[in-house]
C-alpha cells in the first residue's frame, strides 16, 4: 500500500505544483473546476455503469449504506457536541462539522481502494458514495450548514434536486441494467472501460489542486485537532465495530471501512462558499487530513485486516 499512497502522492503534488506555477495563466481554481466537471459529468457516468451493470447489487447494497450513513452521523455528532462544549463560532463549527463527517470516499477512496484491492473495490466506493454519502451531503449536510451559515440564493432547490444530476441517472441505469440480466456488450464494456481510466488520474490532480498549504493558520489550530481526531481514529474505529456486525466478506468489509476513514472531502469547500461558513478553514481541514491520511491509510489498512 505503501508504493501505492506514494504514486498517488506524486499525482496530487503535481497539483499542487500547479497552484504554484499557473502555467499558461490558469489558476489552481480554475484548472480544477475544469478537470472535476469533466470527471464529473462525463468520465465517472461511465465508470458508474461499466462497474453497477456487472456489480452485485442486493442486501449488501443496504448493509454498505446503513455503515456509511452511521459512520456520517458519528462523525457530525462527535464535532458537534466538542463545538458546543467549547462554543465555537457559528460559521466555524458549521463547516468543522462537515469535515468532521463526510470523507473523501471518491476523489481519493476510489483510486486508493482500486490500487489496494483491485477493480472490484470500485464497486464498494460507488455504493458507499451513491447510495449514503452523497445523498447524506445534499439533504442533511445541506440542511446543516444552512442552519448555521446563510442562505444567499433567490429560490431554494428541493431536497431531491441532488437526483438530477449524471452519477445518479448513470447509477439509476446501471441498477436497471443489472436487474435486467442484460448482457454488457464487449464493443460497449471497452468503451466504458477506456473511460473509467481516465478518473482515478483526474481525481487525484484535481485534489492536488484543491490542497493549499497557504490556508494552513496556527490560530486555526484549534478547530482542525478535532477533525484529525474524528478523522483520523474515531470514525475508523467506529467503522470497524459496526462492520462487525454486518454479513458482507470480509475483503468487502476491510474496503468499506477503509474507504469511510478517508480524510475530508474537497467539495464541502463549494458549500461553505455558498452559505458564507468559514471556507478557508474548510480548505485548511482537507489539507491537513489529507496530508496526514498518507500516513495513516497504511496504518489503518493494517489493523482492519487484522481486525477481520
Amino acid at each position: 500500500m505503501h508504493t501505492t499512497l506514494i504514486q498517488m502522492a506524486l499525482l496530487m503534488t503535481g497539483g499542487m505544483g500547479w497552484r504554484l506555477i499557473q502555467p499558461l495563466g490558469l489558476t489552481a481554481d480554475d484548472t480544477r473546476k475544469v478537470l472535476t466537471s469533466v470527471v464529473y459529468y462525463f468520465f465517472l457516468p461511465a465508470m458508474i455503469i461499466e462497474v453497477l451493470w456487472q456489480a452485485n447489487i442486493g442486501v449488501q447494497s443496504l448493509q454498505y449504506t446503513v455503515l456509511a450513513v452511521s459512520c456520517v452521523l458519528f462523525g457530525m455528532a462527535c464535532y458537534w457536541l466538542v463545538g458546543r462544549l467549547f462554543a465555537f463560532d457559528r460559521r466555524c463549527l458549521g463547516a468543522m462539522i462537515l469535515a468532521a463527517g463526510f470523507p473523501n470516499t471518491t476523489y481519493l477512496g476510489l483510486p486508493v481502494l482500486e490500487q489496494t484491492f483491485g477493480s472490484w473495490a470500485r464497486s464498494v466506493v460507488i455504493q458507499i458514495d451513491l447510495f449514503a454519502v452523497s445523498p447524506l451531503l445534499y439533504t442533511l449536510g445541506i440542511a446543516m450548514v444552512r442552519y448555521y451559515g446563510t442562505d444567499t440564493s433567490a429560490a431554494r432547490q428541493p431536497w431531491w434536486s441532488f437526483l438530477n444530476a449524471p452519477p445518479f441517472w448513470a447509477a439509476g441505469i446501471a441498477v436497471l441494467l443489472n436487474r435486467s440480466g442484460m448482457i454488457f456488450p464487449d464493443w460497449l464494456a471497452g468503451t466504458f472501460r477506456l473511460m473509467s481510466s481516465a478518473v482515478v488520474p483526474l481525481m487525484l490532480f484535481s485534489l492536488g489542486l484543491a490542497l493549499n498549504l497557504q490556508v494552513v493558520r496556527v490560530r486555526s489550530v484549534p478547530y482542525i485537532v478535532p477533525v484529525i481526531v474524528i478523522k483520523m481514529l474515531l470514525m475508523p474505529l467506529f467503522a470497524i465495530f459496526l462492520v462487525a456486525y454486518l454479513t458482507l466478506p470480509d475483503q468487502h468489509k476491510a474496503a468499506a471501512v477503509l474507504d469511510l476513514s478517508m480524510p475530508s472531502m474537497v467539495i464541502g469547500i463549494v458549500l461553505c462558499d455558498r452559505y458564507q461558513l468559514d471556507s478557508s478553514l474548510y480548505a485548511m481541514a482537507v489539507t491537513v487530513t489529507t496530508v496526514l491520511s498518507l500516513i495513516a491509510l497504511p496504518i489503518w489498512f493494517r489493523l482492519i485486516v487484522a481486525s477481520l
